[in-house]
């Protein structure tokens, strides 16, 4: 007598609690994301082979452009900035209102002579970011403003980290004056921001 085979069920699998993990995970990745600011003009900066990554807290930036300007980005910490204003203001002599610290610890980057600073906080959000300074930072032998911006943020704290973006086609006597000021404060180990080289396929 042939033996009966019992009827095969499909094995069913509850995906609920995978589904929640799966939601509570995107969460977390969406909220504590920082997305990368948009640069305050364009710059390409030239391809390297290195793949080192630059560190994620307690970096502030210098970016140059093609024509040599320069913009000094301060670390993203408002109480911090706040301390970077005030020494900054110490050192030239300047007083910021209320409205003028709220808007420099919501500042994208400082692109304009100190003289002028004052002038471009009293700016709404949108004026300065559609605001093309002419002159940049002042960064030459007779103005080292940048310098100071650096050198004060270090006095903030001393544990800051600094990286460097230049355009490709920045000719480099742009750009000497900024390291030898660095060397004059004797800060020597930066970063250098570059585009990843693309590989060849031999």
């Amino acid at each position: 007598m042939a033996r009966v085979k019992p009827k095969r069920h499909g094995i069913i699998t509850d995906m609920t609690a995978m589904c929640d993990v799966a939601f509570l995970l995107l969460t977390f990745f969406i909220l504590t994301t920082q997305f990368k600011k948009p640069d305050v003009e364009t710059i390409k900066p030239p391809s390297s082979i290195s793949e080192k990554l630059l560190p994620d807290a307690s970096l502030m930036t210098v970016n140059v452009t093609p024509q040599g300007k320069f913009y000094f980005q301060p670390v993203d910490n408002g109480t911090e900035r706040l301390q970077l204003l005030t020494k900054m203001g110490t050192k030239y002599g300047m007083t910021f209102n209320n409205d003028q610290k709220v808007a420099f610890t919501k500042v994208q980057a400082v692109g304009v002579p100190m003289s002028q600073l004052k002038s471009y906080l009293d700016m709404s959000q949108d004026e300065q970011k559609a605001y093309k300074s002419p002159t940049g930072i002042p960064m030459d032998s007779t103005k080292k403003e940048l310098i100071d911006w650096v050198e004060q943020s270090l006095a903030v704290n001393p544990a800051y980290k600094l990286a460097v973006k230049g355009d490709v086609s920045t000719e480099y006597p742009k750009v000497k004056s900024l390291f030898e000021g660095l060397r004059d404060i004797d800060f020597l180990k930066f970063w250098l921001i570059t585009s990843q080289e693309g590989k060849s396929n031999e």
